[in-house]
């Protein structure tokens, strides 16, 4: 008897749902103070604030919310026409004309290989690496004046109206990826040498930059040798000049860099003693296999 009347209250009884299921912070004045409502919000902004008198809040800021000043724009969870944003990469531009300047002025040495440090030791480009600059962009800017053969190496070509100019003139262009541990080294490598920090290994491309580092089009640098010469002969013949012949090419224009090498002649993980000028070399193999791996 006593099993069937409890059953007999248990069918009589309300089913239990989420709605009739009481909060258990819901009766309290602390979690309504800290968990304010619509109505509560509206009644406390009803009181001062623009609405109160009859003043629009500031542009970008919600009408709801403008008692606390927040944007809309940190309201909004998502911004689709903004993504990979921040994995952007930017280059600042250096003109053919500049560069042809620079050799007039003798800032730069012709019969050198020109890059990075080269040229940032002009102090004409100022590089960031903390605001995502990886490098210099060359743009064709000055095509038609620029006549000297040089051996160039940039991070970014804009057009292939740059490369027939420098491979017009018998010079070699390459495009070269660096990482921002290598760029601050390579910005200023006196003041990196001063730390002394052994010589950091150029990291690989991204993934979104693999295509373009092995384009022989763009003179990559990851990019088949082969392929290379073959682009050098359809762009000449594009543009209607004749490339010198290989076999009597100086040893200059043959000068190129490891992938994971980032300075001419020294190689990753070597440490540059300027007070003593020596360079001191690891012996360890595990140093040497992590650097040139």
């Amino acid at each position: 008897m006593p099993i069937e009347r409890g059953l007999q209250y248990l069918r009589q009884m309300q089913r239990v749902t989420l709605k009739n299921l009481p909060m258990p912070l819901e009766k309290t004045e602390k979690w309504k103070k800290a968990h304010p409502d619509e109505n509560t919000m509206k009644a406390v902004m009803s009181k001062k604030g623009p609405i109160a008198r009859n003043s629009l809040p500031p542009f970008g800021i919600d009408p709801i919310q403008a008692e606390g000043r927040l944007p809309w724009i940190l309201t909004v969870p998502k911004e689709p026409y903004y993504e990979g944003v921040e994995e952007g990469r930017q280059y600042l531009p250096m003109s053919l004309r500049t560069l042809q300047r620079l050799i007039d002025l003798r800032r730069v040495n012709p019969e050198k290989p020109i890059d990075l440090p080269v040229l940032c030791n002009t102090k004409l480009f100022s590089i960031q690496p903390d605001q995502r600059q990886f490098g210099l962009q060359l743009t064709d800017e000055g095509a038609d004046i620029f006549s000297t053969p040089i051996n160039l190496e940039v991070q970014w070509v804009s057009s292939e109206l740059a490369i027939a100019a420098i491979e017009r003139c018998g010079g070699v262009l390459t495009t070269r990826y660096f990482d921002p541990i290598s760029i601050s080294a390579l910005i200023d490598a006196k003041k990196f040498f001063e730390r002394g920090e052994p010589i950091p290994r150029c990291d690989t491309p991204p993934i979104n930059a693999i295509e373009y580092y092995t384009d022989p089009k763009q003179r990559g640098y990851l990019a088949n040798p082969d392929l290379i010469r073959e682009e050098r002969q359809r762009l000449a013949q594009k543009y209607g000049y004749k490339l010198p012949d290989p076999s009597k090419l100086s040893q200059l224009f043959c000068l190129r860099k490891d992938p994971r090498q980032i300075f001419y002649g020294l190689e990753p993980g070597w440490l540059v003693n300027l007070k003593d000028q020596t360079i001191l070399k690891p012996t360890d193999k595990k140093f040497e296999t992590f650097y040139h791996s």
